[in-house]
């Protein structure tokens, strides 16, 4: 699917975010510990929080920025890949959870290079640095909770 206009791509955007809290709501009730289900539920708040944003972009009533850099600490690029629909543990959603904002983010940094509209490329861009902080939030909490007890 080519996406050509700054309207395709801000529609595909936000169906993108309303799909992502959707797996974060899915995810949440996957699991019995109730601090990952409150992450979960909080992540799929901040998708629908972007997808707001979007919203407001597309009917002209607000500009998003890029944001600095965020660091990546990687650990999602060596996991291995979970289904869903298994019987899930912390770990195995941690590494679902690394490797969807990891996918995000690739989404959002190609869509800004395949637009020569500089607005909309910022936006993407700033969208893109929100799914870094994502990532590495599960990536530094991975650290913290699975690497660090091996």
């Amino acid at each position: 699917m080519a996406l050509k206009t700054a309207e395709e791509i801000l529609a595909f955007a936000i169906r993108n975010e309303q799909d992502a809290a959707d797996f974060y709501n899915k995810l949440a009730g996957k699991t019995d510990l109730s601090h990952v289900k409150d992450v979960f539920l909080e992540f799929a708040k901040e998708e629908m929080g972007h997808k707001a944003k979007l919203e407001a972009v597309q009917t002209g009533k607000r500009l998003l920025g890029a944001e600095k850099a965020i660091t990546d600490l990687k650990i999602g690029d060596y996991l291995v890949d979970i289904d869903l629909d298994a019987d899930l543990g912390y770990q195995e959603v941690l590494i679902l959870a690394m490797k969807a904002e990891k996918a995000a983010f690739k989404l959002y940094t190609d869509l800004a290079s395949a637009t020569d509209d500089a607005g909309l490329k910022e936006i993407l861009l700033g969208l893109a640095q929100e799914e870094a902080k994502h990532k590495l939030r599960f990536e530094i909490d991975y650290d913290e909770h699975i690497l660090a007890e091996n």
